[in-house]
């Protein structure tokens, strides 16, 4: 084990032909531009957290993707993992120092930190009276703001690669991820697919920071950001089915493994991103599940099916 225990997923890293078509989609689907330049795009999230989507002009590809650590002793141990860069500055804004590592599938994984934190950007919404909670906006009516309604922060990245357990194993003894459920096709030592969380110890995260699946070539599958509710993910479905200028591959449902809320849509050049909206919330002291494949665990627990085009989708 490499001591490293990384904080959050900061970014996905992509190349583009055309640095305005990406922006284009990115901000229809509710980022905003940090920074441009003739050869870059940095886009941003309503947190306070660093940008959360890095565009190089280039050919279309999927070029890696960045956590962030805790501190500058994490950094000095992230430059001592096999086939490490040396520490060395951040590009664009943000500042920061970072360490370049590639998995077993050949995408570069940046080990950040040190960024300079963003301002927050306000995003006004109104609660919901449901539940057990019926009087949140007693006297008030609700009106929602307008589409697109900002990403909040990164969510997950998910890898299809012909080698799950060899790509679980780097993360999990490189950067510290715990197991949440590992899905099995008939026995242990046959895992199709990993959905892995970060060890902030007693601290809750996401159910997920990183789900490998298997498929016969190694690619992004999808890239995911977390909205402010489940209204935003409404909302931001209609507003960019109405645009008629992007492909929607999946939603809006409710995973079981997860359980998001979720809506999957291709930017230009059919790199998957989703938005999704509450997602189960674990610590260290939960464990990891084994789950065998079946239709039951592996489906949503309303909306579409599976579409099966997207089993194995690998951006290259």
């Amino acid at each position: 084990m490499s001591g490293i225990k990384v904080r959050d997923l900061a970014w996905g890293r992509f190349a583009a032909p055309d640095l305005d078509r990406a922006e284009q989609f990115l901000t229809d689907f509710g980022l905003t531009r940090l920074e441009r330049s003739a050869d870059r795009l940095y886009m941003r999230g309503a947190d306070g957290g660093p940008f959360l989507h890095v565009t190089e002009q280039g050919d279309p590809r999927f070029l890696g993707a960045a956590f962030l650590l805790d501190s500058a002793d994490d950094l000095a141990r992230a430059a001592r993992l096999p086939g490490a860069s040396a520490i060395e500055p951040l590009d664009g804004p943000c500042d920061g120092q970072r360490v370049r590592v590639t998995e077993p599938n050949g995408y570069v994984i940046e080990l950040v930190h040190g960024m300079t934190p963003l301002a927050p950007m306000a995003v006004p919404r109104d609660p919901t009276n449901s539940g057990a909670e019926p009087l949140r906006r007693a006297g008030r009516m609700m009106r929602l703001s307008r589409s697109p309604t900002p990403i909040r922060r990164s969510g997950h990245l998910v890898l299809t690669t012909p080698r799950v357990a060899e790509t679980v194993a780097w993360f999990r003894t490189n950067l510290g991820l715990l197991r949440s459920d590992d899905l099995l096709d008939g026995s242990p030592d046959r895992i199709v697919g990993s959905f892995n969380r970060l060890d902030r110890g007693e601290e809750f995260v996401d159910h997920h920071v990183l789900f490998c699946a298997y498929g016969e070539r190694a690619g992004l599958n999808h890239l995911s950001f977390e909205v402010s509710d489940i209204d935003a993910v409404f909302q931001d479905h209609e507003y960019l089915k109405g645009l008629g200028r992007y492909e929607h591959m999946w939603g809006i449902g409710r995973h079981k493994l997860g359980s998001q809320v979720y809506d999957y849509w291709c930017d230009p050049w059919g790199r998957v991103h989703e938005r999704w909206a509450d997602s189960d919330r674990l610590n260290a002291a939960n464990g990891g599940n084994l789950v065998d494949v079946t239709r039951e665990n592996v489906a949503s627990q309303w909306g579409d099916p599976f579409p099966p085009r997207f089993r194995g989708w690998a951006s290259p």
